[in-house]
């Protein structure tokens, strides 16, 4: 068999478009974007204040990783809808360069020798890694987006985990290849050259006839990462833009009046029976260091009322504009229940399907004054799919700690 039919020959791929300045243009975009990526993910991460264990603790064993967490802020209201939007719209936009990337490289997965020298050796461990983390992180979150889980185990632990091994590896190979990236990309500058001039152990020896220009190809991935950025970007906002994205197509909401916004969970789905949410039939327990107190709804409404203007942003990218919630404080709650200074809360829902049936809330969420126990929306009570006959809202607060269904609150030590 001649060499150049073996993978591991420079003449076994012919491509004239490969070669250190493309690849390092794409990288460049890669160096800022995956950086981004991967605060907004620590953000996402600490939004659902995992030191309120055990509940809201989904990487139990996350050891030095967790070192910079702290008790996420209500302000401003709109946080976590800035950074999750950023975080998914950005992974899913990037994917194009991400693919051209690794396709740019390809050839040095299947180079010999293995390893010509320490740094070589380990450049190509990172490069391994580094390919392996980024299809991992990637297509885990994609399908977290799509809502299809078909990868075993949770998804908090394995796109946690596989974040800090992928931006390790991405780290060092940074490290590493920055200064060559750098020096390719001041060749840019200079007057142009034909792309067989160029050197590099990325270039074809043999290469095939052109059938289109390297610019001509950042071009087609520029315009892809800008068609995945149309069809994912209206998920963050209601309205017609909402339908825009194509991408999103899990969820959905009531047809118009006050209920008209995202529904990522319907009550059918988290199996609540409509016999237990009728009036005669639902009370809200109330449990603190004074004692356990049992209201119905009616006696819900007949207390004080508050209302906040706030937005609903979820994991998964999405997000509603403000809405106008009705209900109790927190913080009134808790008094109700022996405490006048706020302390966490651990929420109980009524639903049977879906993770964070319980969720916890922090100190500063619960005393915040536009935290509600809400039973009302947009002037209208709750509908069931938004979680009648009271839900909690919280400002800055990820969608899956707005529990539905509300049905025992207990303050306190958790």
């Amino acid at each position: 068999m001649r060499d150049h039919l073996l993978p591991s020959s420079p003449g076994f791929w012919r491509s004239p478009v490969r070669g250190p300045r493309f690849t390092s243009v794409l990288g460049v975009v890669l160096l800022g974007g995956i950086t981004v990526l991967f605060v907004t993910g620590l953000l996402s991460y600490a939004a659902y204040n995992p030191n309120l264990a055990p509940v809201n603790d989904k990487t139990p064993d996350k050891g030095l990783l967790g070192l910079y967490l702290f008790s996420w802020p209500t302000d401003p209201p709109w946080l976590y809808r800035l950074t999750q939007g950023v975080h998914v719209t950005l992974g899913v936009t990037l994917i194009p360069v991400l693919l051209a990337k690794l396709w740019s490289v390809v050839p040095k997965l299947f180079a010999l020798p293995p390893a010509r020298s320490l740094t070589h050796a380990l450049e190509r461990i990172s490069l391994l890694l580094l390919v392996g983390g980024a299809l991992f992180e990637f297509v885990t979150g994609v399908l977290n987006v799509q809502l299809d889980y078909l990868f075993p185990g949770s998804f908090y632990p394995l796109h946690f985990y596989g974040a800090w091994v992928f931006f390790a590896a991405f780290l060092a190979h940074v490290v590493l290849r920055l200064p060559t990236a750098l020096r390719n990309l001041r060749e840019l500058r200079g007057p142009r050259r034909d792309v067989r001039v160029e050197q590099g152990e990325l270039v074809s020896p043999r290469p095939a006839d052109p059938t289109v220009s390297r610019r001509g190809a950042l071009g087609l991935v520029a315009g892809g990462s800008l068609l995945l950025f149309g069809t994912t970007a209206g998920r963050s906002f209601d309205g017609p833009l909402r339908e825009t994205a194509l991408l999103a197509p899990h969820g959905g909401s009531e047809p118009g009046g006050p209920g008209g916004f995202q529904i990522n969970k319907t009550a059918s789905y988290a199996g609540i029976r409509e016999r237990e949410t009728a009036q005669d039939a639902w009370r809200l327990v109330l449990v603190g260091r004074g004692g356990t107190v049992r209201l119905s709804r009616s006696e819900l409404l007949e207390r004080p009322l508050h209302d906040a203007r706030l937005p609903i942003a979820c994991v998964e990218g999405w997000s509603t504009s403000d809405q106008w919630w009705e209900g109790l404080r927190l913080r009134d709650l808790a008094a109700l229940v022996g405490h006048d200074d706020p302390p966490d809360v651990l929420v109980e829902s009524l639903q049977r399907h879906g993770a964070f049936r319980r969720a916890a809330l922090r100190a500063n969420q619960v005393g915040d004054a536009r935290s509600l126990l809400a039973l009302r929306v947009n002037g209208k009570d709750l509908t069931p799919d938004h979680g009648h006959p009271a839900r909690i809202i919280v400002p800055a607060a990820p969608g899956v700690l707005n529990t539905k269904w509300v049905a025992r609150m207990t303050f306190g030590e958790l």
